[in-house]
């Protein structure tokens, strides 16, 4: 008697139910596997002889509109097609700019791990810091100012910077309201970045 009390306070589970709950996903193909332009067959960045290679970092900013004027000025201001520019992306920044639009390639968090498949396959961080012969993060929020100051490496552009060869120069442009420029903070993290990482 008590066993069937107990069955009946069970909750009924519909056959319908469980095929709702379960899904298998092991034939899914992740719907932003891309493999893009510079990389060879093995997804290293390819460099190009006779050419400075520069590496824009991007974060969540409103300045990050200006992103294409920026490129055709950086253009304009170097001897005709000896410039290369790569551009990495956070995710917030993408909030503010349109790969589609921008005319090249925004290497994001998702390119970081679709790009890499099996152990010792090289890694988009690592390949980025190789091909680049300096780096510019225009802009450089509040937000990652303050991880990159702190050490903090949980996006590409911020994996980037903690593996960046010292020996290549690493500019950066910070963008943010007055408010969050006048912290003691922002002071304290901006001279981080200039006497401990050799910032420009």
């Amino acid at each position: 008697m008590e066993d069937e009390l107990l069955s009946s306070k069970k909750p009924r589970v519909l056959e319908n139910d469980c095929e709702q709950l379960t899904k298998d996903v092991s034939s899914e193909k992740h719907e932003r596997t891309r493999q893009r332009p510079p990389f060879d067959a093995n997804h290293s960045f390819i460099r190009q002889g006779g050419k400075y290679h520069l590496l824009v970092g991007i974060s969540g900013s409103v300045a990050c509109i200006k992103l294409k004027e920026l490129i055709v000025e950086l253009h304009k201001r170097c001897p005709a097609n000896r410039l290369v520019i790569r551009v990495v992306t956070t995710e917030a920044a993408k909030h503010f700019v349109n790969e589609n639009t921008l005319g090249q390639p925004l290497y994001d968090d998702d390119d970081e791990w679709n790009m890499w498949n099996n152990r010792g396959d090289p890694v988009l961080h690592i390949e980025l810091r190789k091909w680049a012969d300096a780096m510019l993060i225009a802009p450089l929020d509040a937000n990652s100012m303050a991880k990159i100051a702190n050490g903090l490496c949980d996006n590409l552009l911020t994996c980037v910077v903690r593996a960046w060869d010292p020996r290549k120069p690493l500019f950066f442009a910070p963008a943010m309201n007055s408010a969050m420029w006048e912290s003691p903070i922002t002071y304290q993290q901006r001279k981080v970045l200039k006497d401990l990482l050799r910032y420009k």
